[in-house]
């Protein structure tokens, strides 16, 4: 991407304009580009982390962020965060965003160990602002849940049922994302999607985890320092595994392969009246994000890097 149009490997709606006079310039202010879409500030760790297309050092990024006149005309250091020039704000906004979600984390843990209990679940992880701690009070808990093969819709009808006790507890769940074990191969394969799962938390299925991102190397042609989760933490599930298996010892009988079509197709149905946006729903994929926030924000991000290179 940014400081290497020439790669034919990278889609060629990534490959724009680069005035910056060093490849890494032009990473780092992509990198501060695409966090500010979400009023998002970085540290220099984390501007290592997800920086685009160019593999780096740490100490080869502060030392281009430090000595580079180009950069430092667009950027700004405040409270031990970078932000683009004239959104120093943001770090105040930052601080108070931790610490809304550090009072989330504790319940995103507990249901995500009742939802790694449910039979057939093989990984959750939470996604989305949670996942970043950037959230504002009160906001949702987005989770990715990872299912066994050929049960993935009862799997997600379970998971609906503790969303909707979370709820009568005040605590709005989203898994809107589910994969069976058949589907961990991403397809939308971009700089959104590379991110949500370089961000991604796992909290539970740390194998199936690894094995993703194992199946997802093209990611790194995005983010190529972004290997490693951000961190990670193994809740034990709320019920134990030996109950769990029983339990799907017993749904692999033949009226369990029933329900899972009726389920499927019941609820194929009903989004099916929905609008589109980015979603996909079959027997391997439950795919709710109806509003094509994707690709709104890599446009959003096209059209702003543009502006911050000129």
């Amino acid at each position: 991407m940014l400081g290497v149009r020439e790669d034919p490997k990278l889609p060629l709606r990534f490959r724009l304009p680069l005035p910056a006079p060093d490849p890494i310039d032009g990473a780092v202010l992509g990198a501060l580009v695409y966090a500010d879409l979400f009023d998002y500030p970085l540290t220099l760790e984390e501007i290592h982390r997800y920086l685009i297309a160019i593999p780096a050092s740490l100490a080869e990024v502060g030392e281009r962020i430090a000595r580079s006149s180009w950069l430092r005309e667009r950027i700004s250091q405040c409270d031990g965060v970078w932000t683009l020039r004239g959104r120093e704000p943001l770090s105040q906004l930052r601080r108070q965003r931790a610490r809304a979600a550090a009072r989330l984390w504790p319940y995103a843990l507990r249901y995500g160990r009742i939802l790694a209990a449910l039979p057939y679940t093989r990984m959750v992880a939470v996604t989305g602002a949670l996942a970043m701690d950037n959230v504002p009070e009160g906001d949702d808990i987005d989770y990715l849940i990872i299912t066994a093969p050929g049960r993935l819709w009862l799997c997600r009808a379970m998971a609906i049922t503790v969303v909707r006790w979370a709820a009568r507890h005040g605590r709005t769940l989203c898994p809107n994302y589910f994969l069976s074990e058949r589907a961990l191969v991403l397809e939308d394969q971009n700089l959104f999607t590379a991110h949500e799962l370089t961000q991604m938390i796992p909290i539970a299925g740390m194998p199936i985890y690894q094995r993703m991102r194992a199946l997802n190397r093209w990611a790194a042609r995005f983010l190529p320092n972004a290997w490693e989760a951000p961190w990670s933490v193994e809740v034990a599930p709320a019920i134990r595994r030996e109950i769990t298996a029983a339990l799907e010892a017993l749904g692999r009988m033949p009226p369990a392969d029933w329900l899972e079509a009726w389920e499927r197709q019941r609820k194929i149905r009903k989004f099916s009246a929905r609008p589109v946006g980015e979603c996909r729903f079959d027997a391997d994929h439950c795919q709710g994000h109806f509003h094509g926030h994707g690709q709104r924000t890599l446009a959003a991000f096209a059209e702003r890097l543009c502006y911050w290179m000129g």
